[in-house]
């Protein structure tokens, strides 16, 4: 069994990033978050993009979608292509439909605060990506990957909230 992450007794499996403002754009340090995906990925947690993208084909919904079907994330979900965009609670249970999961086992990202308080609404654990650095120290202590499991004191945390 892979070891993830818990939260209150519930285990993490699911890992729902936006694209824009988090996996690409200034600040994004894209390289270190994709690398932690990679890893998170590896461990069997369970990855999509959902972004507010228009979707239909124009060539930046098919760039998304080709880091789908396991290539690079599980899933990528296009607000123009389901009809609802974030922070519509149904667009977050509708992404952990497909990842096969429930909302509480999944740890959204986002840029924007109004869609991670969207989605820590239908109960997913929210990370605010406003400082890169500070993002990823929190989904290795929420994922248990490698040395930011330790807290500010040193003392082993992993990911129990």
């Amino acid at each position: 069994m892979t070891r993830s992450g818990s939260r209150s007794g519930t285990v993490l499996r699911g890992l729902i990033l936006d694209f824009g403002g988090v996996l690409t754009g200034p600040g994004s340090e894209a390289d270190e978050l994709w690398a932690m995906v990679a890893e998170v990925r590896g461990r069997g947690v369970r990855t999509a993009i959902l972004s507010n993208d228009p979707g239909g084909s124009g060539p930046g919904a098919r760039a998304l979608r080709r880091l789908g079907s396991g290539r690079i994330v599980d899933e990528v979900v296009l607000s123009g292509d389901i009809g609802v965009a974030k922070p519509d609670p149904s667009s977050y249970l509708l992404v952990a439909q497909r990842l096969a999961l429930e909302p509480s086992q999944c740890v959204f990202v986002d840029d924007l605060v109004v869609n991670v308080r969207g989605a820590a609404a239908v109960g997913m654990v929210g990370v605010h990506h406003d400082v890169p650095c500070a993002m990823r120290q929190e989904l290795a202590v929420l994922f248990n990957i490698g040395e930011a499991s330790e807290d500010a004191d040193g003392i082993e945390g992993g990911a129990s909230l």
